[in-house]
């Protein structure tokens, strides 16, 4: 997630990154870290406030958080090889035992956050290794035709031979149902086992389901493509690439939004209205999150605005850290085995929650930043990484 020459770095990477990491922590709190659970004893205007701000927060960065960084993985991959290759040495080697390591802070991180999505990034982060050695072109077309989640397709040819028939509901709701058979205990151990069976069971589920599989992957390699074209290095080229890249985002959003919002009326069937919804959903989440990272990128670099948002740069440097910590941090607040306040939060309480964590780990990233070069776990995964390497 970072890129570990120093003496090159591109600031702005760790903006975007660190913009994601403060809206994943805000959104994990208002939904109580996967505990949908909403308290019937809240006063009539808490309610009203709980639905705006669970709607803003969730048009502004549900199924873009974590698109942004599935897009950072890929940029920080195309600079990781560039470098070595430069060097003269092999990377992809490497980068498959890093993904491997991945996979182990994904695993520690779903003891405590049945969300995780490490994990996740680390098996999907396989297929870059042989996938980026083909031209440019190639990758373009292949991340295009990723985008428009194949398999779903399928679902809605089958759907309009059959658009009478009746659906259930998803399968992963099965597994987000018995969450409740553990979640309120306080046992740590028995969280930690159902997170890791049951949640993880879940969370693999619904991925597919929503064909995040395919989108990351599309994403990692539209990642790659940009850090190889030196895209968010502050160019006359890069200037005019994101300037024509806002406004194309811009002009495909509207338009999927407003279908997004009159689906149910426009299509009566619900299996076809269910995969016209998931396909339509994931394009419109990528056109907004095109919209911000490319509006980021742009005001980065004007000069009234460079050193408000260079706040998130000390959060992004130590990405990997944050997001496992915040799972510690919220699990302990709001699950059973720790403070268990799911069952007294709405979305105010929540927002409220996850501002104070933020001012609190940027306090500590900021501390963290000015005496090291990289966070804590970041440090641990650069050397194993390295190990019988120079």
């Amino acid at each position: 997630m970072n890129n570990s020459n120093q003496n090159s770095r591109i600031v702005i990477l760790d903006v975007i990154r660190g913009f994601a990491i403060v809206s994943i922590m805000l959104l994990h709190n208002i939904e109580h870290f996967d505990v949908y659970y909403f308290p019937d004893n809240l006063p009539t205007w808490m309610v009203g406030l709980d639905k705006m701000i669970w709607d803003f927060m969730f048009f502004m960065f549900g199924g873009k958080s974590y698109a942004i960084f599935a897009l950072m993985f890929g940029v920080t991959f195309a600079i990781q090889l560039t470098n070595q290759e430069n060097k003269g040495k092999h990377f992809r080697g490497r980068f498959a035992w890093r993904l491997f390591l991945l996979l182990g802070f994904g695993i520690l991180n779903s003891v405590f956050f049945q969300g995780d999505i490490l994990s996740i990034y680390a098996v999907i982060g396989l297929f870059l290794i042989p996938l980026t050695k083909l031209s440019e072109k190639s990758i373009l077309w292949i991340a295009s035709f990723l985008m428009l989640l194949p398999y779903e397709w399928w679902n809605l040819f089958y759907a309009f031979q059959h658009p009478l028939e009746k659906i259930n509901n998803p399968v992963s709701w099965t597994y987000f149902g018995k969450m409740m058979e553990y979640i309120p205990h306080k046992s740590f151990y028995e969280t930690a086992v159902g997170n890791l069976t049951n949640g993880k069971t879940g969370v693999l589920l619904w991925n597919w389901e929503n064909g995040r599989f395919f989108s990351i992957l599309a994403l990692f390699l539209y990642g790659y493509i940009l850090g190889k074209r030196n895209l968010f290095r502050w160019t006359d080229t890069s200037k005019i690439f994101w300037n024509k890249t806002l406004l194309i985002a811009t002009m495909a959003f509207i338009p999927l939004f407003i279908i997004q919002k009159n689906l149910n009326t426009l299509i009566e069937s619900d299996i076809i209205s269910r995969s016209v919804g998931t396909i339509e959903t994931a394009w419109t989440n990528f056109a907004f999150m095109i919209i911000i990272v490319s509006g980021l990128t742009i005001m980065f670099h004007k000069k009234y605005l460079k050193e408000k948002l260079t706040y998130f740069s000390s959060f992004g440097r130590m990405s990997l850290s944050n997001y496992i910590i915040q799972s510690i941090i919220g699990s302990s607040i709001y699950y059973g085995w720790g403070l268990g306040i799911y069952k007294y939060t709405g979305a105010t309480y929540g927002i409220l929650i996850g501002l104070i964590l933020t001012i609190l780990m940027g306090k500590f990233c900021k501390y963290w930043a000015q005496n090291h070069k990289q966070g804590p776990l970041e440090t641990l995964w650069h050397r194993a990484t390295w190990l019988g390497g120079k």
